[in-house]
C-alpha cells in the first residue's frame, strides 16, 4: 500500500470557469491544479489526461455529449487533475524544480484525495493519465473503486513510442510547440478520418485541439514527456487489482495493443474492453457517444443510473459491495 507522506499545505482557488472551480493545491510532491464540477456531496470521480492535454481539450467532448454529462454530473461530483504545469494559463515550471517521476505523480493525487477529504474515488484516464491512475490504483488499492481507463498505457515505452517521445521532446526544448510536435500529438490522440489530408480538411475537434497545444506552455508539456518516457513496466502488479475496470480503446489508436495487453493481464472477472471503430485514442474527444452505453451498464454494477432511470441523486460515498465480487462484467 502506497502512502502519499505528509499532509497537503495550502490551496489556493484562482477562478471560476464553465462552472467549475479550479483549486491550486501545493502537495508534498508540488504544485497541481484541480478542477471541481458538480456537487461535492457527491461521490469523486478524479479524470486524468494525456500528453498535453487538460480537462478542457481532454474531457470536454465528453461532457458536451448530453446524455454522458448527465450520466456523470448526475452521480458525481468531477475533479479534473491535470498533469503539473498543464491547467489552462499555467506559469512556466522553474527549471531548477526536480522532474516529477510517475510514482511523484501517483502520490499527488493520494494528497489530493486527502486535501479535499476523499476516501476512495472513481477514475478516468486517457492514455499517460490513464497510466498514472493505474499505477495509483496499484499503489493505494483501498482508494480505487473502479478505473474507466481510454487507450491506457500500462507497460515500459516500446522503442517507437521512446523514440517518438525522445524527438518531441528535443524540438519543444530547442523550437517550442511548433508544427511538426503538434502533428505528432495529433497523430497519438487522432484517427485519420478526423486528422484530414491532402483532400480533406481538419475536422472541427483537431482544430480546436491545435488551437489548445498553442496555449500549452512547451517546457511543461516536456516535463510530462520525460516523466512518461521513463515509465516502469506494470504488468505485474495488474493482478492485485480487485476492483471494476473498463477499457475503451481506438480501433486506430497507437496503443490498441497495449490496452488488450492489459485486458488479458487483469482479472478477468472485473475487466471489460470496449473496441470504438474507426477511432484514435482520445475516444473522450472523437467519439464520445460511444462511450455512453458501456458507462451506463458499467455504472449500474455501483447502483448508478442516469436521472431519467431514478430519481434520487447519490449523497454517500459509492458501496463495492453492490456488486457480487465473483459476477462478471456484462
Amino acid at each position: 500500500m502506497g502512502d502519499s507522506g505528509g499532509s497537503v499545505v495550502s490551496v489556493d482557488v484562482e477562478r471560476i470557469s464553465f462552472g467549475g472551480k479550479e483549486h491550486h493545491i501545493q502537495t508534498n510532491h508540488g504544485s497541481v491544479s484541480v478542477a471541481i464540477y458538480g456537487d461535492h456531496d457527491k461521490p469523486a470521480l478524479i479524470t486524468y489526461p494525456d500528453i498535453a492535454l487538460n480537462h478542457m481539450s481532454c474531457f470536454q467532448g465528453l461532457l458536451f455529449c448530453p446524455e454522458a454529462a448527465s450520466l456523470l454530473l448526475h452521480n458525481f461530483c468531477i475533479y479534473h487533475i491535470s498533469p503539473p504545469g498543464h491547467e489552462l494559463g499555467a506559469a512556466l515550471i522553474l527549471s531548477s524544480t526536480p522532474v516529477a517521476s510517475v510514482d511523484d505523480l501517483a502520490d499527488q493525487i493520494a494528497d489530493v484525495l486527502d486535501f479535499f477529504g476523499l476516501d476512495s474515488v472513481m477514475c478516468l484516464g486517457v492514455t499517460a493519465g490513464a497510466y498514472i491512475l493505474t499505477l495509483f490504483a496499484t499503489k493505494y488499492r483501498e482508494r480505487v473503486l473502479g478505473l474507466i481507463l481510454v487507450s491506457p498505457l500500462c507497460k515500459a515505452p516500446s522503442w517507437s513510442e521512446w523514440f517518438y517521445n525522445k524527438v518531441m521532446s528535443n524540438l519543444l526544448y530547442y523550437y517550442g510547440m511548433c508544427n511538426v510536435v503538434k502533428d505528432i500529438l495529433l497523430q497519438r490522440y487522432f484517427g485519420k478520418g478526423v486528422r484530414g489530408g491532402s483532400t480533406e480538411p481538419e475536422s472541427d475537434i483537431v482544430q480546436a485541439c491545435r488551437s489548445f497545444l498553442d496555449q500549452r506552455q512547451c517546457m511543461n508539456v516536456w516535463r510530462f514527456i520525460q516523466t512518461i518516457n521513463e515509465r516502469k513496466d506494470l504488468t505485474e502488479n495488474l493482478k492485485q487489482l480487485q476492483c471494476r475496470t473498463l477499457i475503451f480503446v481506438g480501433e486506430n489508436s497507437q496503443f490498441h495493443a497495449e490496452a488488450v495487453h492489459m485486458t488479458a493481464k487483469l482479472d478477468r472477472r472485473y475487466i471489460a474492453l470496449v473496441e470504438v471503430q474507426a477511432c484514435g485514442s482520445v475516444v473522450t474527444e472523437e467519439q464520445p457517444h460511444a462511450m455512453l452505453i458501456p458507462m451506463e451498464y458499467f455504472l449500474m454494477g455501483y447502483g448508478l443510473y442516469r436521472p431519467s432511470q431514478i430519481n434520487c441523486s447519490p449523497r454517500s460515498p459509492l458501496n463495492p459491495f453492490c456488486i457480487s465480487p465473483g459476477a462478471p462484467l456484462s
